[in-house]
């Protein structure tokens, strides 16, 4: 959804007065927010990344609010109108309507009160609104006396971090299922095609080109598995905690109802409230749980790229086994070069995203007492974080991986490489070494020398030194394909 902001002169623009415990000031008449998200602009202009960046945050919120404000007139402790005019209106918010009034400041002190209230003020002045006042935070329906009714700021904003993240890690988890499924095809289409395999940089035993993108795959099925255990973490929520743990000013049948209610308006059936408010105010160890899910993500995505990067390195002096899909001019300078961008783009991505969660633990390591202060900067990096990867990874699934093509001029090296002499069992490890420095030094092929010194015959020599029976589990000694020769080899 885009945002547009219009700002007004001074001399086109009408106000009027808010109050609170500094003062009175001048709040712009058309706003839906109040006098405390005009102090918050004052003083927090720093990212300059705003609450309507992050939609599904202010949506959270607002959800939080529909749920205990349905509580709140269950128990009569809003009136009938007033509460239906809190929950039309976030129901309008829920639904997309006046994000662009969301202004304040993702990084910001007071641990989200400068959200929770820009929240509140916005709803207060729509329902003023609803029931036939002028837009205004204080009278009939107050922002802090109708619309945060029975809630501090500590339960609120965790808790709607908590929703807004298990909607992100979702969203996160079909994306990534694509990409395995484009990794999957990749494996079975390839599963006949052999390459040298290669450890530390050196030639290794054959693999075939299908078994290494299965490989990819099956490292992000994990991650599709630590996503589902990541959400049940995020499931228990502080509704009902208000400032400290402690419940004050909260009825226990209003904690009981506003879960209830949390779940219908969410759709999420397993939010729990937590056993213990207190421990689920301070600690934030939840989202040190889910950011780490990401940085495990993106190390995986960074080594499946990297992978990528020398595989396709070339085309002459390099690797050049595979090809990936030219989206763009490699060089401004060099004609004719293309680079590998897209996986480029998604290695810069894991780096940012590992970046977000040491300052995630960061934070969360630095609450003290009853409160982690630090929850902003924790929602502002975990969101920053999740949006970069559920943007790069259907870009890299549909640009790089549903392309990639073999080549079969760099793949066909396999079968000279030295590698092969590890299938050597049946003359030992001493003659099998002497066989691949003579290899080395000669550049003759595994296969010449060790007929030229007699060690295994023709038959039996081409059943060992098979690369497609290499990429099979088995010990050389036990193969039967050709049992009249067994006897025949040397040891």
């Amino acid at each position: 959804m885009g945002i547009v902001v219009r700002f007004m002169s001074p001399e086109e623009q009408e106000y009027r007065e808010e109050s609170d415990l500094l003062g009175t000031r001048l709040v712009p008449k058309d706003a839906y927010w109040g006098i405390q998200t005009l102090r918050a602009q004052e003083n927090f202009g720093v990212s300059l990344v705003r609450l309507y960046n992050y939609s599904t945050l202010t949506q959270a919120m607002a959800m939080v609010k529909k749920a205990c404000a349905q509580a709140n007139k269950e128990l009569g402790h809003l009136s009938d109108d007033y509460g239906d005019a809190i929950i039309q209106a976030c129901d309008e918010i829920i639904a997309g309507e006046f994000m662009d009034q969301f202004v304040v400041d993702m990084l910001q002190g007071g641990a989200g009160t400068s959200t929770n209230m820009c929240v509140n003020e916005v709803i207060a002045s729509r329902a003023n609104e609803i029931l036939g006042e002028d837009r205004n935070t204080m009278a009939p329906i107050s922002a802090n006396d109708h619309v945060n009714l029975s809630q501090s700021t500590n339960d609120v904003y965790p808790t709607a971090i908590k929703i807004a993240t298990i909607y992100g890690l979702r969203d996160l988890s079909s994306n990534l299922r694509s990409l395995t499924e484009a990794l999957n095809a990749k494996a079975e289409e390839f599963m006949d095609i052999l390459k040298l395999g290669r450890t530390e940089m050196q030639d290794a035993v054959p693999i075939t080109l299908g078994q290494e993108f299965g490989a990819w795959s099956a490292a992000l099925k994990r991650d599709l598995q630590r996503i589902e255990w990541a959400i049940d973490v995020l499931q228990t929520h502080n509704i009902g905690a208000t400032a400290i743990g402690t419940s004050l000013n909260a009825d226990p049948e209003y904690i009981r109802l506003a879960e209830k209610y949390l779940r219908e308006v969410t759709g999420l059936e397993e939010l729990t409230t937590a056993e213990n408010l207190i421990d689920d105010t301070q600690n934030s160890d939840e989202f040190v749980h889910a950011s780490g899910l990401l940085r495990v993500i993106a190390t995986n995505l960074a080594k499946i790229s990297g992978d990528i990067i020398l595989l396709s390195s070339g085309p002459i002096g390099g690797f050049h086994e595979i090809t990936l899909p030219a989206v763009q001019p490699g060089s401004s300078i060099m004609p004719g070069k293309v680079n590998p961008v897209i996986p480029e783009m998604v290695m810069q991505v894991a780096f940012q995203v590992i970046g977000h969660d040491l300052v995630i633990s960061m934070a969360a390591q630095s609450g003290q007492l009853e409160l982690n202060a630090f929850d902003p900067v924790i929602a502002y990096n975990f969101f920053q974080a999740l949006k970069v990867l559920k943007n790069a990874i259907p870009i890299f699934a549909e640009k790089c991986i549903k392309g990639i093509m073999p080549n079969p001029a760099g793949l066909d090296i396999v079968h000279r490489s030295i590698g092969l002499v590890t299938a050597l069992n049946p003359i030992g490890y001493k003659a099998a070494t002497q066989v691949a420095k003579k290899a080395l030094d000669t550049g003759r092929s595994i296969r010449e020398i060790v007929l030229e010194e007699g060690l295994l015959d023709a038959d039996w020599l081409d059943v060992i030194l098979s690369p497609r029976r290499m990429t099979q589990a088995g010990i050389a000694g036990d193969v039967d394909e050709v049992p009249e020769k067994k006897d025949k080899s040397s040891t």
